[in-house]
């Protein structure tokens, strides 16, 4: 199953669940200023609560910081001119376009530089951690359940001081994942299709988030920092210089104009080319920060430590209630989203191999080499990242090693019960 439809059958399946538990002031307090898109003022009014020990405001606190870090991200990438055509891989490569490039959303971007893009992906890494303590604080105890509705989540995704209406996240996401019927909260969709005999204003998105789900939000701020740091921890310069007036095409970068000549194709074309092959070629990374580099793999291993946590809690709820991530014993938003014991044991292995990985005691395979790659040995000690040079072989000999290699029968019970739907699962289970 694919993310796309995923997604859906969550949106739609959960219009036919029972009724909510009752928030408490906290919860009703996070609901408000994510609707209204008043971020900081809902931090301001959750925050005393949070500091008086209420699971449900750390929760919300942990929530609230989380969106701003995304949301501050957003007015970023807006700041500077962030475009990517909408045409799918090809096109974020600069490959496809109705014209050969996009058009920034901001009209009038400012200058990005490489030390500026480190401080966007600084500032994010610093929102996700902050709000990390806080979902483990709120998931270490309390029986509370928030219901939200998603898709009225608002946003000021341009920094202009107002999240206005077009600014939630149904309209943001809503195009990218094909959800033309599913309405979003500002109005019907464009179809003016109806659900069920129910108007679009009758129709909602809703999950009850509770302690489990503190958990899993804790999890999913490392998967964002970990990207970011890993970045961080390297001189990625030269990429910057080669390949990202493809992303931010007018805000001032070495090669934003040079579309000019022709090789074989047309000026266009020919210059989309020319800039992957450049990317390619820069993509040896010195490594800066061999402490923050070693801390990609701690994030990665208390990613796996939070999911362990997050079914733990999952497994000891009674209730049933509008579950993101449902026990067996409860029910799913969709009918194809089931989770049964196997479901649950196969996640466990999964976890655990992974873990071994983490750990240098199971190997990763490399296609030239009887030997496996040791990830731990190349987080702890590597000084570049050289990911052509790796991937060819060269690069990867100082950080082979004897041992179990990871092989499909590593992940069989995962393959057994998730399928081609691993995907999904992974990014359902984080």
């Amino acid at each position: 199953m694919g993310l796309k439809l995923w997604a859906a059958g969550l949106a739609a399946a959960s219009l036919m669940l029972p009724g909510w538990a009752q928030a408490g002031e906290a919860g009703d307090l996070l609901r408000a200023h994510l609707y209204e898109g008043t971020i900081t003022e809902g931090l301001a009014a959750v925050t005393p609560l949070a500091e008086a020990g209420d699971p449900e405001a750390k929760f919300a606190a942990g929530m609230l910081t989380f969106v701003d870090g995304l949301q501050g991200v957003s007015q970023d990438l807006y700041r500077y001119g962030a475009t990517l055509p909408d045409t799918g891989v090809l096109g974020v490569l600069g490959m496809m376009g109705p014209s050969g490039q996009g058009v920034p959303a901001n009209p009038n971007p400012e200058p990005i530089t490489y030390e500026k893009f480190r401080t966007v992906l600084q500032d994010l890494v610093t929102s996700m951690d902050a709000g990390k303590a806080l979902f483990e604080a709120a998931g270490e105890n309390g029986d509370y359940v928030v219901a939200l509705e998603p898709l009225k989540f608002r946003f000021d995704a341009n920094g202009d001081g107002t999240a206005e209406p077009g600014e939630t996240l149904g309209d943001l996401l809503g195009p990218a994942f094909g959800w033309a019927d599913i309405p979003y909260p500002d109005g019907p969709p464009p179809s003016g299709k109806k659900k069920g005999g129910q108007t679009p204003a009758e129709q909602k998105f809703e999950i009850g988030f509770d302690r489990a789900d503190a958990l899993w939000f804790a999890g999913y701020t490392q998967v964002v920092a970990a990207h970011a740091d890993f970045l961080l921890a390297h001189d990625f310069h030269g990429l910057v210089d080669a390949y990202f007036h493809r992303l931010f095409p007018k805000s001032g970068l070495p090669m934003q104009d040079a579309s000019n000549g022709t090789l074989a194709m047309d000026p266009q074309t020919d210059a989309s080319i020319a800039d992957v092959v450049a990317a390619i070629h820069t993509l040896d990374f010195p490594v800066i920060d061999k402490a923050r580099l070693a801390g990609v793999r701690d994030r990665l291993l208390s990613i796996t430590a939070l999911s362990r946590k997050n079914w733990d809690a999952i497994l000891a709820e009674t209730d049933d209630d509008h579950e993101l991530v449902p026990s067996p014993r409860q029910t799913p938003l969709s009918k194809d989203a089931k989770v049964d014991e196997a479901t649950v044991k196969a996640w466990m292995a999964t976890l655990d191999t992974a873990d071994q990985i983490l750990n240098g005691e199971l190997l990763v395979p490399h296609w030239r080499f009887k030997q496996g790659f040791d990830l731990k040995a190349y987080f702890e000690t590597a000084t570049e990242t050289d990911f052509v040079m790796i991937l060819t072989g060269l690069g990867a000999v100082p950080l082979l090693k004897d041992g179990p290699v990871a092989s499909a029968e590593s992940f069989a019970e995962a393959n057994k019960v998730f399928g081609d739907q691993w995907l999904g699962y992974a990014f359902w289970f984080n």
